[in-house]
């Protein structure tokens, strides 16, 4: 089946009707989606960017695995759940207001010093110190989403600090690199990684927003640290796979990750389907700078159980990155979405 094409309102062209995938069944008596984003980092920020112009029914669900930078620092130093991505993904549901960018800032904002403050995020400790007040990590970020007047709500996808674990293959040899700060900088191949523990619990308010969704979204991001996690840890995978919602996987524009060395938007595909093959979507959303090799891609996504959309989803200055408007129009057209609120 070929790709739809989508035409996003961003761009001054009209929308597709026949772009949207069937709405799912109702579930809610309110209009807007009940949607459930995954990832970590810039590439889930701008997936929530984007989600927040067209519904504030959002749960992001991050990654906890990080172990360099200030968050490193901090879950070394207090065994608590690496904050920074968490961060990223509660600053990026800050609404346009002056109250909301605001906070965005002190979110965001680091400090530059030649003490032991030095580069650590603001927000980073915000939220350690909410959980140690609290000492419940869900509930800690939903204190600051209030703070913040977020438009939705951010949760760990674990309960426990993760450990990444990758095979990676360089000059016909294969060896093991561990922690995700490792990863991302990795030399060579990813051909497969697990975690450590490798079952580990995952909180009730992440099943149960996975459960009630009407979709679920995955990437864009670093696609080995950021996107793949969530599907081998095994009560989120099976989450994933009971929940009635539909699902929709953001590919990445470029190859920006270190961690993708060599590989092209069909070996991703292609490594997620090997990671997850009980895993099925409905589509995979593509720039259409992405989409070089169509029956190569379209093959890849229909091992996925999904079609391509093709939409011009790059940034005006051409730089790799999602613009948001482009984005949420997409988001739009793909829920059926006739306006944003």
């Amino acid at each position: 089946m070929g790709p739809i094409r989508t035409n996003s309102p961003a761009t001054g062209a009209i929308p597709v009707a026949s772009a949207a995938i069937p709405d799912p069944t109702p579930r809610h008596v309110d209009t807007r989606p009940s949607v459930v984003a995954f990832g970590g980092g810039h590439g889930l920020a701008a997936t929530l960017g984007a989600l927040r112009l067209v519904t504030d029914r959002i749960s992001a669900v991050v990654t906890v695995a990080d172990d360099g930078g200030s968050s490193g620092r901090l879950r070394e130093e207090f065994g608590e759940l690496p904050p920074g991505d968490l961060r990223m993904a509660l600053s990026a549901l800050c609404d346009d207001s002056e109250w909301g960018q605001t906070w965005r800032d002190v979110l965001q904002y680091r400090f530059d010093s030649d003490g032991p403050l030095n580069q650590h995020a603001v927000g980073n400790l915000l939220i350690l110190a909410l959980w140690e007040l609290l000492g419940d990590n869900v509930e800690g970020l939903d204190w600051i989403a209030r703070l913040l007047g977020a438009r939705g709500r951010v949760l760990p996808m674990a309960a426990v600090p993760l450990e990444i674990r990758a095979h990676v293959e360089s000059d016909g040899k294969s060896h093991i690199v561990v922690g995700q700060s490792n990863v991302a900088l990795a030399s060579g191949r990813i051909t497969q990684i697990g975690l450590t523990p490798e079952d580990p619990a995952v909180p009730d308010e992440v099943l149960d927003a996975v459960a009630s969704a009407d979709w679920l979204v995955f990437g864009p991001g670093s696609w080995f640290s950021s996107v793949m996690p969530h599907f081998i840890v095994p009560k989120l995978r099976e989450a994933i796979i009971a929940s009635p919602a539909h699902r929709l996987l953001t590919a990445n524009i470029g190859m920006l990750d270190d961690e993708s060395f060599g590989m092209t938007p069909v070996d991703q595909l292609d490594a997620l389907h090997a990671h997850a093959p009980d895993v099925r979507f409905d589509a995979v959303l593509v720039d259409t700078t992405q989409y070089t090799s169509p029956r190569l891609m379209r093959s890849a996504a229909a091992r996925l159980g999904a079609r391509i959309v093709v939409n011009d989803l790059r940034r005006s200055d051409g730089s790799p990155r999602h613009a948001r408007l482009r984005l949420a129009a997409a988001y739009r057209d793909i829920f059926g979405v006739e306006d944003a609120d």
